[in-house]
C-alpha cells in the first residue's frame, strides 16, 4: 500500500470529520430509554449516565433546558431521553444532549406504589373513611388550569345539571413539578373554608400521558387531600388512569365532567320528580274535596233528620207502632175473642188449680164485664 494513497489528517480534522460525518448521518433528534445513574448538576447543568444494563452513554442536560422540565431523575429510575448527539471535536467526547426527560412507565408505577403503601399503613388510603358527598351543594371550588378545556367542560355541564349552585373557579397549575404550587393554594383555600362557603371541592386536569399526572402522586399533596376539611372529588386524566390522589379523595371520577355530575343533582330528574309531585297533589286535593264533600252531604241528611218536625214525626211514629204493639199483646184482645182471666178477691191472677180452694170467692174477668163465683169443687189434671 502506498502511503500517499491513504487520507491523512491531523487530530483536529479526524474529529472535525468524525463530528460531520455524526452530524449529516445521525437523526437530529431520538428517544433512548434506560436507567439513570449517578445524576448530578454540575453548574446549573444536568449531568447523568443512561444504561440499558449492557451499554451506557453520557447525557446532558444544559441549565436552560433544565429549567423547563418536569421531571428530574433520581438514581435508578428509568427514564426516557429526548434528545440529540452531542460530539465534542476537541476531546473526541460523544454524549447525548437532552431536550426532555420522561419516566419510564416503571418509575411512574414505582412511586405511585411506594407512595401508595405508605399511605395506606397510616389508614389514609381507606374507603371506609371516605365522606358522603353534599346532595345539593351551594358553592363548589373549582381546581383545575385556567383556560382549559376541562374547565368548559364542567362549567357547561354544571349548568346543564345544576346551575343553583355556585361555582368558585380557583387556578392552578397542572403540569410538571408543581406539587408545591397546588398545596399552597390548598392551604390557602382550607384555611377560608367556611367563610367562603365551599361545601366541596374538585380537583380536576383534563386528559394526558400518566407521566404528566406524576404530580398527583406527591405525597405531600395527597396527605393534604386526605385531611382535608370538606369533601374532594377528583377528576384527573382518563377513566384509565389511576393516582394517589385519586385513591384518598372522598370520590373518584373518571372525568372532570364526570367530577361536576356526580356532585351535582339532574334538573331534569329534579323537574321530573316535581311534576309528579305536583300530579299527585291533584289527585289528593281531588279526593279530599271528594270526601268532604260526601262528609257534609252526609251530615246535611243527619241534621235534616234532627230537625223539630222530623224529629216529633219521627218518635209520634215509634209511639205508633208501640201503641199497636201494645194492643196486640194486651190481654183486653183475647177477652174480646171469648178468653176470661179469674183472680182472687184480692187481685191475684190465679195461673193453677192450686191458687184456690173450694167454697174461696173468686172473680171472673170478661170483655164486658166480672162476675163473681165461688169453688165448688177442684179437679186436677191427671
Amino acid at each position: 500500500m502506498i502511503a500517499d494513497s491513504i487520507p491523512s489528517y491531523s487530530v483536529q480534522e479526524l474529529n472535525t470529520s468524525v463530528g460531520a460525518l455524526l452530524e449529516r448521518g445521525f437523526a437530529p433528534r431520538f428517544l433512548v430509554h434506560g436507567s439513570a445513574l449517578r445524576p448530578q448538576i454540575k453548574k446549573g447543568h444536568l449531568w447523568l449516565t443512561l444504561s440499558d444494563g449492557n451499554a451506557s452513554i453520557t447525557v446532558v442536560c444544559w441549565a436552560s433546558r433544565l429549567q423547563l422540565m418536569n421531571f428530574v431523575p433520581t438514581e435508578g429510575e428509568g427514564v426516557t431521553v429526548v434528545g440529540k448527539l452531542n460530539f465534542w471535536a476537541a476531546r473526541a467526547n460523544l454524549a447525548v444532549q437532552a431536550i426532555d426527560l420522561r419516566p419510564s412507565r416503571s418509575t411512574i408505577e414505582r412511586r405511585f406504589e411506594a407512595v401508595k403503601e405508605r399511605l395506606s399503613k397510616e389508614g389514609l388510603i381507606d374507603p371506609s373513611q371516605q365522606r358522603p358527598l353534599p346532595p345539593v351543594p351551594e358553592r363548589i371550588a373549582l381546581l383545575t388550569s385556567v383556560p382549559s378545556s376541562a374547565l368548559a367542560d364542567m362549567l357547561r355541564t354544571a349548568q346543564e345539571r345544576w346551575p343553583l349552585t355556585e361555582l368558585l373557579v380557583i387556578p392552578i397549575p397542572v403540569q410538571g413539578d408543581v406539587a408545591p404550587r397546588i398545596c399552597s393554594v390548598l392551604d390557602h383555600l382550607a384555611q377560608n373554608i367556611e367563610t367562603l362557603g365551599v361545601n366541596a371541592v374538585v380537583l380536576a386536569r383534563g386528559g394526558g400521558s400518566r407521566e404528566d399526572l406524576m404530580v398527583f402522586d406527591d405525597e405531600p399533596l395527597c396527605r393534604l387531600i386526605a385531611r382535608y376539611p370538606v369533601p374532594v372529588v377528583t377528576g384527573l386524566g382518563h377513566e384509565d388512569d389511576l393516582t394517589v390522589a385519586d385513591l384518598v379523595a372522598d370520590f373518584r371520577a373518571a372525568t372532570p365532567t364526570a367530577a361536576i355530575v356526580s356532585l351535582l343533582p339532574s334538573r331534569t330528574a329534579a323537574l321530573q320528580f316535581i311534576g309528579q309531585c305536583r300530579m299527585q297533589l291533584g289527585h289528593y286535593q281531588t279526593w279530599r274535596l271528594n270526601r268532604e264533600q260526601e262528609r257534609l252531604t252526609q251530615r246535611r241528611d243527619a241534621l235534616r233528620r234532627v230537625t223539630p218536625t222530623t224529629v216529633v214525626a219521627d218518635r209520634r211514629e215509634r209511639l205508633k207502632r208501640r201503641r199497636e204493639l201494645l194492643t196486640a199483646l194486651s190481654p183486653e184482645r183475647w177477652l174480646t175473642r171469648g178468653f176470661a182471666t179469674i183472680t182472687d178477691n184480692e187481685g191475684h191472677l190465679l195461673q193453677s188449680v192450686a191458687d184456690t180452694s173450694p167454697s174461696k170467692p173468686l172473680v171472673i174477668h170478661l170483655s164486658d164485664g166480672d162476675i163473681d163465683v165461688s169453688t165448688v169443687r177442684i179437679r186436677k189434671k191427671s
